[in-house]
């Protein structure tokens, strides 16, 4: 979840994954930030290095938190970690990565930085509360986004159109908007034209519902389906890579195993991150008592290139709760045959943002 508080090298776009990869873990750990961090030296390392696809850090303070990821990458073995934008609706409070990124660029081979949730996505969903998305503001949703990846970002993230305000989340806000409004399809085309993914947070609902009793205000009292409208944004335009992030982490129910194969069967252009959070595990979590179930390891067998870990761990200095997340999905790398860890690792990420221009 979010609101909880440079692209990658020229040459190295011409690089196979498998090369990519070689110079990513060759750097050594003492270039990853200050050592030592007390919240850091508790983490245990992945067996063999991997990329997080989805972290965020304290924005007011980049340089701290930059050092608290790169020090805790360093005890986790991460090879590389993507920093995403917060998304917001139209409250006070929005970012975007022009805060971050000068910090971000210091580290090339270690970080890289999405954008958009803080300005891109405040768009989309006032264009879908007042129906305006007319040509005058497509074309400044356009000159923003194209404005963010002049800048650096690698992809537009976190992007967020079904958003539920959770009891544990200290900030109440409620986002919504169709998968399929058009300031969502006009993402989606250009981020093809730059080949670059979309990563987007969206509870999955298959059809409208009442809102279950543990959701309060302000969460509508009927909560929207929004399955069909996401296979139609990924139908509009085919060569869109759209990577549905928190796969483990489902606050409904709907969800599954089962809900997710149908959906990568039907849609080529469709990739899951994987997130599992012990403090709050949801409806359907991969681990169980420490153990990935079954199910969800046949998951990802059948659909090994389709997957990255995508921690949505925060990294933020003024706290100093455990860093669980971060630790709990690189542990569960670990239970998975080293041919399928490979991949989702390092070689799925490394070619989906291995495209940007």
């Amino acid at each position: 979840m979010a609101h909880m508080h440079g692209k990658l090298a020229a040459a190295g776009l011409m690089l196979s994954t498998a090369a990519a990869a070689v110079l990513l873990l060759a750097a050594p750990p003492s270039a990853q930030g200050q050592p030592n961090s007390p919240r850091a030296t508790v983490l245990k390392p992945a067996s063999a290095p991997y990329i997080d696809g989805h972290v965020h850090i304290f924005q007011n303070d980049p340089e701290n938190a930059l050092a608290l990821l790169l020090d805790s990458m360093a005890h986790l073995n991460t090879a590389k970690a993507f920093i995403q934008t917060e998304p917001y609706g139209d409250g006070p409070g929005a970012w975007d990565a022009e805060m971050i990124l000068a910090a971000v660029k210091k580290h090339p081979d270690k970080l890289a930085a999405l954008g958009g949730g803080g300005t891109l996505n405040p768009m989309i969903i006032e264009a879908a509360k007042t129906g305006n998305a007319g040509p005058d503001v497509q074309k400044k949703f356009r000159a923003r986004a194209e404005e963010l990846l002049r800048a650096g970002i690698v992809g537009f993230g976190e992007m967020s159109i079904e958003h539920f305000s959770l009891p544990q989340s200290p900030v109440k806000d409620y986002e919504y908007a169709p998968a399929d409004s058009p300031l969502m399809l006009l993402l989606a085309d250009i981020a093809a034209e730059h080949n670059v993914p979309i990563d987007l947070h969206m509870e999955a609902l298959p059809q409208d519902i009442p809102r279950p009793s543990d959701l309060g205000a302000p969460n509508p009292p009927t909560l929207h389906g929004n399955i069909a409208a996401l296979e139609r944004l990924l139908a509009h335009n085919r060569r869109t890579k759209l990577i549905w992030a928190h796969a483990g982490s489902d606050n409904v129910g709907f969800r599954t195993p089962q809900m997710m194969r149908e959906l990568l069967q039907r849609n080529p252009n469709l990739y899951m991150e994987i997130k599992f959070d012990p403090g709050f595990p949801g409806k359907d979590p991969p681990v169980v008592d420490g153990k990935l179930k079954p199910e969800w390891l046949k998951l990802y067998s059948d659909f090994p290139d389709r997957f990255l870990i995508g921690s949505d761990q925060h990294f933020d200095p003024p706290a100093t709760v455990a860093l669980a997340r971060a630790q709990q999905n690189a542990l569960l790398l670990d239970q998975m045959p080293p041919d399928l860890r490979k991949k989702i690792a390092l070689e799925n990420p490394l070619r989906l943002y291995g495209g940007a221009k």
